[in-house]
């Protein structure tokens, strides 16, 4: 970390240690600072408007991370993720500009398919142990990342912490980047807590499905009472953690509800990531996909938890308006499978290249990446980002036109086959999205444009 950097940390951080009411207007007047070209302009401005209100559920938010988590995983949330990874973008954007490529804000990568659960409707499932990543393959994706200024890391599965140990090494290494796993939770244990602790910038979302039925349900009977007790750990720990749940036609109701974001901020979680369910892979189950009236629920019941609640909550699809899209084929963020394939989405399992034969650079220059950056926004209904849920047309044709195969570990699957389960949905989702959106852009005018960033 540069000089400057290193006194804007020290700034922060002394700054909200003091006093954290007092001083969240200089915090933001940093990132402000920091923000040269205004990139984030608006997201700032809502800090101000919002936390700098000591009645305000965000002021009070920010307040009890101090009080309740470590001062060093504080120091590297602030350090890598909100300054290295956010705000500080100057290089990140002059390489997109000048590779006329996409450059994303963080790279999803499944250290193994491995996977000690076998829940419904999970294509890793189906995948068995039979793909992992080495060591050495993860660090040179991480280390040619910071040479393309990427410094958020999030790894998926199968279930990364079988891979514990290597990415505590890779957090310990990098200590410039900030690190996320998706996890079941099972294999947290005292040593991991004491590990995430020491290494500072790598933190945890538990998967869960709401209650305890539904989540026994779909990933395995004990399932909801280990991460319930691994939460429980993390605090004691005094750790920052969040929660991850995949919404369906099921549990969407029980998964947004007052009784289960209470209890999860009663363990200590601090944000949620929200996934509507994707029929992806051969034992898909379309039958779990939400209805329209669900989505809709959820993509307002999302807005009511962050003006109500003291937690930071996602929605991966219901979040485009404040994306502009579709955040996929590296315009923020894309994936790569255990097996070294480099897909523009975690959802989307098709490629031109794997990471075993090219370089970070080189695989973001590739056809599908390309096409992705060409075709982005793939609607101009932000309620609707994406090319395979909302616009099933948008990737038959990405795929069709670039040549990329299917990544599917066990079972191939052509394009139109995972297009004929989604049309439907993406249907009637348009007829009830579409309305909802002409209304918000009669109020909002300024939401009508169509980046191409």
């Amino acid at each position: 970390m540069n000089l400057i950097k290193k006194k804007t940390v020290d700034l922060l951080m002394s700054y909200m240690a003091k006093d954290p009411i007092k001083n969240l207007p200089k915090m933001i007047d940093l990132a402000e600072s920091i923000d040269k070209k205004g990139m984030h302009a608006g997201q700032i401005r809502t800090m101000r408007e919002t936390i700098i209100n000591p009645d305000s559920v965000w002021s009070k938010y920010v307040v009890s991370l101090f009080e309740e988590v470590d001062t060093k995983c504080l120091r590297k949330l602030v350090e890598c993720f909100f300054i290295n990874s956010t705000l500080d973008n100057d290089e990140r954007e002059r390489i997109k500009e000048k590779y006329d490529i996409n450059i994303p804000w963080a790279i999803l990568m499944d250290p193994t398919s491995a996977c000690n659960y076998t829940c419904t409707g999970c294509w890793a499932a189906q995948y068995g142990g039979k793909e992992s990543m080495s060591y050495e393959t993860l660090d040179r994706i991480i280390t040619e990342g910071k040479e393309l200024d990427i410094r958020f890391y999030i790894y998926s599965g199968g279930e990364p912490t079988i891979r514990k140990n290597d990415l505590i090494k890779l957090a310990e290494k990098h200590q410039d980047c900030y690190f996320f796993a998706f996890t079941n939770g099972s294999l947290v244990d005292d040593d991991f807590c004491k590990d995430l602790l020491r290494v500072g910038n790598f933190t945890l979302g538990f998967s869960i499905e709401g209650d305890e039925a539904d989540t026994d349900f779909r990933r395995g009977k004990g399932a909801y009472q280990k991460v319930i007790d691994n939460m429980k750990l993390m605090r004691s720990y005094k750790l920052p953690f969040g929660f991850s749940t995949c919404y369906t036609s099921k549990n969407t109701y029980d998964v947004g509800s007052d009784e289960f974001y209470d209890h999860m901020i009663s363990l200590g979680a601090r944000f949620a990531w929200n996934f509507t369910y994707m029929p992806v892979g051969a034992d898909a189950v379309p039958e779990l996909m939400a209805t329209a009236e669900q989505r809709l629920w959820m993509h307002k019941r999302i807005r009511e938890i962050r003006n109500t609640k003291p937690i930071f909550a996602m929605d991966f699809w219901n979040d485009g308006e404040y994306t502009c899209g579709c955040i996929a084929g590296g315009r923020r963020y894309f994936h790569i499978n255990a097996a070294g394939d480099v897909e523009p989405c975690a959802f989307v399992h098709y490629s031109n290249v794997n990471i075993n034969e090219v370089s970070l650079l080189e695989a973001l220059q590739s056809p599908i990446f390309r096409a992705y950056k060409e075709n982005q926004p793939f609607n101009g209904n932000y309620m609707s980002p994406c090319p395979v849920l909302d616009n099933p047309e948008a990737i038959e044709k990405m795929v069709t036109e670039t040549g990329a195969h299917s990544t599917d570990f066990l079972k191939p699957e052509p394009v139109g086959e995972l297009t004929a389960r989604t049309r439907p949905v993406a249907e009637k989702w348009a007829e009830t999205a579409n309305p909802v959106w002409d209304a918000y852009i009669a109020e909002h005018p300024e939401k009508a444009r169509l980046p191409k960033d």
